[in-house]
């Protein structure tokens, strides 16, 4: 993202009473520390918005908006005057040629003289830059991918035959073979266009299922003939350094790759099934950066009891829910607000997913002895002020998270659980007892994550009669007297989407502060999961259901999404 010199946007920014100087002082020291643009931090706490800014360096620099419109608009010549990769690596755009030759290229830095000497080289014509939202130049990346989906099968399938045609004498041989290295490199690549988060590869009884998880759903992309089923396994055992010639047991790797200009970091996981092996590969962004609390989904009324919480210098933090619901993405934002000079902070995670900088993260590795409560001992040892752990799985762990909360320390961690009471009952379940959860537990994040409306084809909607009904059912149960919306919105379903209606996913949250009153309530030997559900209710807290219909009623997602998501 372009950035003013610190200079000049203390003079715009804070000599005009925008933000204040003990603010603008602070986000510049936190900038210098990680690393991170001195612009996200200023847009993460909410002191200016995004587009107040791209708005702010457009008229300072004299330089135009890209058009909003103009994505839907660029004709497929003009397009691919820029190849996909190279576009994603400069973060820029083609989207108009001009009548003397100029090429007009949306920027995400338009003040990057180095990007703009490269494509009047590239394109030896002269460059007209412009600057670019990030909703543009995502805009502009669905038309690549449209052009993918349409060669994507010919192209599996051409390799697939040429590799059928040829006899190969062993896996060893099928592994490096380049039909067989093309049809994973175009399976992983398109799955990265898409958006998936894993790509899964069955073994049916006559074929191989390929699927991709978009937004938290499996969509079947194409069936491939069975005979390369072997080839296409020992492959991608061979990229993970797993044993190809290892079928009864389930095995478990990872490797780096590159994709239409994107490093991922893709997690394999191998397991017998009655047909032949399943591969499921998830699909990690190496460059991806923790999102504030506001990105993912929190209100301004959640967001603020959060960070009150994460000012505390003991106790624990947990956030809970099932498997895939954005915990470890919610605790990386934690993580970013705290990682400042004066602390150390240190984690142990299974896996590492994303790199942060000053943070001490460390892999869970059982065959090398350390797991979640051996590492949270040596972390002891390390001087720590605040402590994540991946999770909370046994009672060893749950143990040890609870006396370093004792012991003057912050402890963040993820918890399997349905909703934010329920982790009360649960860690007492793990033989903490309820004295000591009542002491140390600060507050509770329970999520999911609910599918985003289509930005690109959003319009009204009126909620169907059955859906309102299924709602309110589930309002009754809670004894909630929020209303469910009758006008929403809805996407009507575009390329961009894959006509799904959907793009992208933001969380619905619960949470649970655990003040004075239910601390008593815990310790109560008669405690009971109803009556703290009951105190928490009446000092305000939001279940999810709700929050999920206040994000429905704002546009962010559908009715008929939330429930689906709170149903399961």
């Amino acid at each position: 993202m372009i950035q003013l010199p610190i200079p000049e946007l203390r003079k715009n920014l804070v000599d005009t009473g925008l933000i204040r100087e003990g603010d603008f002082t602070s986000a510049v020291k936190d900038a210098e520390y990680t690393g991170k643009n001195f612009i996200d931090i200023l847009i993460s706490r909410r002191l200016i918005t995004y587009e107040y800014y791209i708005n702010f360096v457009s008229e300072y620099f004299k330089i135009p908006r890209a058009d909003m419109a103009a994505p839907h608009r660029i004709p497929a010549e003009v397009l691919h005057l820029l190849p996909e990769e190279i576009a994603r690596q400069k973060r820029s755009l083609v989207f108009a040629r001009e009548a003397d030759g100029t090429i007009d290229v949306a920027m995400e830095s338009p003040d990057d003289l180095a990007a703009i000497e490269f494509f009047e080289k590239y394109f030896k014509a002269r460059v007209k830059p412009f600057i670019a939202t990030e909703r543009f130049l995502q805009q502009g990346y669905t038309l690549y991918s449209q052009e993918s989906s349409q060669n994507f099968l010919s192209v599996i399938e051409e390799n697939v035959r040429e590799s059928e045609r040829k006899k190969l004498k062993g896996l060893e041989e099928a592994a490096v073979d380049l039909p067989i290295v093309s049809i994973v490199d175009n399976l992983v690549s398109y799955a990265v266009a898409m958006g998936a988060s894993d790509i899964h590869i069955e073994a049916l009884e006559d074929a191989i299922l390929v699927r991709f998880r978009v937004d938290g759903i499996l969509r079947e992309m194409m069936r491939i003939p069975k005979s390369v089923h072997p080839a296409i396994t020992a492959r991608i055992k061979l990229l993970s350094a797993l044993r190809i010639d290892e079928h009864a047991r389930p095995q478990d790797g990872r490797f780096r790759y590159k994709a239409i200009g994107e490093i991922m970091d893709i997690r394999v996981a191998v397991m017998p099934t009655f047909y032949g092996e399943k591969i499921v590969m998830r699909l990690l962004r190496a460059s991806t950066k923790p999102l504030s609390l506001t990105e993912l989904g929190m209100f301004d009324d959640t967001a603020l009891g959060v960070e009150e919480n994460l000012k505390r210098t003991y106790g624990i933090i947990l956030v809970t829910g099932p498997t895939g619901s954005g915990k470890t993405t919610t605790l990386y934002s934690m993580i970013e607000i705290l990682n400042r000079p004066e602390v150390n902070v240190v984690t142990i995670e299974d896996p590492v997913e994303y790199d942060m900088r000053y943070v001490n993260q460390t892999q869970a590795n059982p065959v090398a002895g350390i797991t979640f409560a051996s590492a949270l001992r040596a972390f002891l040892r390390q001087d720590p002020n605040i402590i994540m752990v991946g999770e909370i799985r046994d009672n060893e762990t749950a143990d040890i998270a609870v006396n370093a909360a004792l012991t003057g320390h912050l402890v963040l961690a993820s918890l399997h659980t349905n909703d934010a009471p329920t982790s009360v009952p649960r860690l007492i379940d793990m033989s903490v007892p309820p004295f000591l959860v009542a002491a140390v537990v600060n507050i509770i994040v329970a999520q999911r994550l609910v599918r985003k409306i289509c930005i690109d084809c959003i319009e009204s909607h009126k909620t169907p009669s059955e859906i309102i009904q299924a709602v309110e059912e589930q309002l009754q149960l809670i004894e909630s007297k929020v209303k469910v919306p009758h006008a929403t919105y809805k996407g009507r379903g575009c390329y961009s989407c894959g006509l799904t209606g959907y793009r992208g996913r933001v969380a619905i949250y619960e949470v649970a502060n655990i003040d004075g009153e239910v601390r008593q309530l815990i310790s109560n030997p008669k405690f009971t999961l109803e009556a703290m559900k009951h105190i928490l209710r009446s000092k305000g807290m939001i279940s999810m259901l709700e929050d999920g219909l206040r994000k429905a009623e704002h546009g962010f997602t559908t009715v008929e999404e939330v429930l689906r998501v709170i149903r399961e």
